[in-house]
């Protein structure tokens, strides 16, 4: 089955590649892997605006992260045409707006883990770091980063 397919029998539609906010480019690529810029969650078009262990809870956080996948998959296909070209997501690096006593940046991060396993099977098995941070911009609730390699 397809990357498209597979998208298509989980109700998923990428949306096209976000202007950067900043003095950066969405995703550089050199060789056979392609780095994707951070890109912050989003929930009606909006930055999903949110600090985890004060305003917001995990599962609300994991949704996001999922969120986030999805736009991150829009660049990838934007960077390479065909996501049937990746042939590996190499690495997810998640940034999680949180207290400093919330301890489960982890498992937030696995909302957008676990949707790369579900689309790209075993080549969305990926190396990630989850980190807590004191704020992200724009006060969104989840940033996270990707490294792909593609044929």
């Amino acid at each position: 089955m397809s990357i498209a397919d597979k998208l298509k029998q989980l109700n998923i539609t990428l949306p096209p590649v976000a202007t950067p906010a900043a003095a950066y480019v969405p995703f550089v690529r050199t060789g056979n892997l392609v780095f994707i810029s951070g890109h912050i969650a989003r929930k009606d078009g909006k930055p999903w605006v949110g600090q985890l262990g004060k305003t917001m809870g995990t599962e609300e956080g994991k949704a996001a992260a999922r969120a986030i996948a999805v736009d991150l998959m829009g660049t990838l296909a934007a960077a390479v045409g065909d996501l049937d070209k990746v042939r590996r997501i190499v690495k997810l690096m998640s940034l999680v707006n949180s207290t400093p006593d919330f301890t489960e940046q982890h498992l937030v991060t696995n909302g957008a883990s676990e949707l790369f396993g579900q689309v790209f099977g075993d080549k969305g098995a990926h190396a990630r770091s989850a980190f807590g941070v004191a704020q992200i911009p724009m006060g969104a609730c989840v940033e996270i980063e990707l490294i792909a390699e593609v044929g």
